[in-house]
């Protein structure tokens, strides 16, 4: 059975706060079900993927220690490993075929000595994506992961996530992709498998759509979006500390912000981190695009490894941004950039709200796939379903 308007359809494993799912909806996926073990993450994904599309009468609280409501609503709160006879039952009582399964498990710690030994807690995750994507039987599933999988153990974890994948049917592509190269203001880097049932041909990853204005692809049109283009008209927060709910105080500048900004009245999550004195004049100190190896010798060995003292380029996509750590700096302003200038970064719309405290959503922006990336991979997925 098809859904709605012949959208295909998927479920989300390790969902985080949304990011890979958000994409997909943009590609025209409608989702089924979802899990996230950390509620505070949840939380967000339920207010931005789920409210918005139907109102709920119950408390969160009662959200979390129910599994009925969570049947209902499509979304797992828990460990996939401990709870995945729910999520099974979640995704069969839509009646509905599933033409995709995607998520992120954290492959680097599946062992080596036997990844299919189910006893090793380090492949508990791993396996029970394969299970799932073994009884839905989807189409195609989409596995997001470090890019630095690809050379775990000398290319033994790769070759063992095809393996399993293969084993049951699917003819798997593996890549690693850079954010920047489909309109994301960042230079991320993630690795991604991707494999099509029954297929006689390996998908082929997305063309990139922009490009290093150096690039003989460029031109005025196409080029990296940048921080600055990202960013630039957000409050600079130089006076306040800002607030959870702010107005916008200039008209978005360029076609970027106006995609960010799209339906949203205020911005949201734009508080800045308090610093010390001392912390503040040692940002002062690194120009932009620098790090620690621009501080004077007084301050150079605070923080001396590859990201440390970190400050933005305005004029280039950000590095890869961290999740709270306190070692990027925004490219003007002497502080860490916002959880909604991260968010930028990412390319989630300020529609998008994150809630728990502020390390939460810090996180949870960090960890994220941008959207539109992942809009990349799933437009192309389209092609193929």
């Amino acid at each position: 059975m098809r859904s709605k308007a012949s959208k295909p359809t998927y479920v989300d494993l390790f969902a985080g706060c949304g990011g890979l799912s958000l994409g997909l909806e943009w590609a025209g996926f409608r989702r089924v079900a979802a899990i996230e073990i950390s509620p505070d993450v949840a939380l967000s994904y339920h207010h931005n993927l789920i409210c918005r599309e139907a109102s709920s009468g119950y408390q969160w609280t009662d959200f979390i220690r129910r599994s009925d409501l969570q049947m209902a609503s499509g979304l797992i709160v828990g460990d996939i490993a401990e709870r995945l006879d729910d999520f099974i039952t979640s995704c069969q009582r839509s009646s509905l075929n599933i033409d995709l399964v995607v998520g992120g498990p954290p492959c680097q710690g599946l062992s080596l000595s036997g990844p299919r030994n189910p006893d090793d807690p380090r492949n508990k995750l791993f396996l029970s994506f394969v299970k799932v994507t073994d009884i839905l039987k989807p189409k195609a599933f989409v596995l997001e992961n470090v890019p630095g999988i690809f050379g775990l153990y000398e290319g033994k974890i790769k070759q063992t996530v095809i393996s399993e994948f293969s084993r049951i049917g699917y003819v798997v592509s593996a890549s690693t992709l850079t954010a920047a190269d489909y309109g994301v203001p960042q230079l991320r880097k993630r690795a991604f498998f991707v494999g099509i049932r029954g297929a006689y041909e390996r998908f082929l990853f997305p063309a990139a759509t922009h490009f290093e204005s150096t690039s003989i692809f460029s031109n005025g049109n196409n080029t990296y979006i940048s921080c600055e283009a990202a960013i630039s008209d957000l409050p600079s927060l130089e006076h306040d500390a800002g607030d959870d709910r702010l107005p916008y105080g200039m008209p978005p500048m360029n076609d970027y912000q106006k995609l960010m900004r799209e339906g949203s009245n205020y911005i949201y999550n734009h508080v800045a981190t308090q610093h010390t004195e001392i912390v503040k004049r040692i940002i002062s100190l690194v120009p932009e695009g620098g790090n620690y190896k621009d501080l004077p010798q007084e301050y150079s060995h605070t923080r001396n490894f590859h990201v440390a003292w970190t400050r933005y380029d305005s004029k280039k996509p950000a590095p890869t941004i961290d999740t709270g750590h306190r070692h990027h700096f925004h490219y003007k302003y002497n502080r860490v950039p916002t959880v909604r200038e991260n968010a930028r970064l990412q390319s989630f719309p300020d529609t998008f709200i994150f809630y728990g405290n502020k390390s939460s959503q810090y996180r949870q922006v960090g960890n994220a796939v941008p959207p539109l990336l992942a809009k990349a991979i799933a437009l192309e997925l389209r092609k193929w379903l």
